[in-house]
């Protein structure tokens, strides 16, 4: 497949189901659990530079992104923090763009404005990968998910998919359905307190809407027997009023009541739904789940730099 070479990763909808299986199968070329040649030998992609610009606080995506460029040999240069460069004296948006790319052979941005990647894309010359726009998009995420599901399961279809937490706005959750979607006989479940169901343009016949007072959550997961749990923090941010009455917790009592092929799934950070004591479970998958995030974005950063 030779179409990723200079493309810009924006959207996961952008890509096909093809395209996806390609870049997971990309990714096992960088895991240490299928390789033992070791890919991530700093000579891929030597002489090119990354330039990553946060707008906004991140540390998964910063640091894995920061990561995976070094290990196949790339330059850093950029920011995590705006009032430290030119857009603090005033500099547009725009701008801040063409100057950056006039450094780096790709750039990967993050910016808490719906819309921004893709008008970074639309004005650089270089690739652009959306490391997430506001409550938009996420697809580096979407694609570490992905790659979860596929080292466990080992298939991506024929699954129970339970999204728990905010399915309104959660963007983990309209990149893993828009993904999952794509593949045959996918179950989904969005479990939620009243008010926060998923947006109408995420629904078919695949997806149920189970709305619960989350006290309830351990006899709605034990009913559902879900392969995937998918939790969220609810970003209270969004919500108006009283935003604590949405609180809940996965917890030991919960997890009882899984399958015990079932795993659990978190982008983290995390607040207060995911209690600690879980974290030993085989089940819990969520730092698992963050270091495939350094082999998903090892591929693709070579991958739209023609280098793999």
């Amino acid at each position: 497949m030779d179409n990723f070479k200079g493309r810009d990763v924006i959207e996961i909808g952008d890509f096909s189901k093809d395209e996806l299986l390609f870049v997971l199968k990309m990714a096992r070329k960088f895991d240490p659990t299928f390789t033992k040649s070791d890919r991530s030998n700093y000579t891929i992609a030597q002489g090119k530079i990354a330039a990553t610009l946060f707008f906004e606080p991140s540390t998964r995506t910063q640091q894995s992104f920061s990561s995976a460029a070094q290990k196949i040999g790339m330059g850093l240069i950029g920011f995590n923090d705006p009032e430290l460069t030119s857009i603090y004296k005033g500099e547009s948006f725009a701008d801040t763009i063409r100057i950056m790319m006039a450094y780096a052979d790709v750039m990967i941005i993050r910016h808490p404005e719906a819309g921004s990647a893709r008008k970074a894309a639309e004005i650089a010359d270089i690739p652009v990968i959306n490391a997430g726009d506001g409550p938009n998009s996420h697809p580096t995420q979407t694609l570490l998910d992905l790659y979860t599901i596929l080292k466990v399961f080992g298939k991506l279809d024929n699954l129970k998919i339970a999204f728990v937490g905010d399915p309104l706005h959660y963007r983990v959750f309209h990149g893993q359905f828009s993904a999952l979607s794509k593949f045959s006989g996918n179950k989904f479940y969005g479990i939620s307190p009243k008010g926060l169901e998923m947006p109408q343009e995420f629904r078919n016949e695949d997806y149920e809407d189970v709305v619960i007072d989350m006290k309830d959550l351990d006899k709605t997961l034990e009913k559902i027997q879900p392969d995937i749990v998918s939790v969220g923090r609810i970003p209270k941010e969004y919500i108006k009023g009283d935003a604590t009455k949405y609180d809940f917790e996965l917890n030991l009592e919960t997890v009882k009541k899984l399958p015990k092929s079932s795993i659990i799934m978190h982008p983290l950070p995390r607040v207060n739904e995911l209690d600690p004591k879980i974290d030993t479970d085989p089940r819990a998958v969520y730092f698992a789940q963050a270091r495939n995030g350094l082999y998903i974005r090892e591929a693709l950063l070579a991958l739209v730099l023609g280098r793999l």
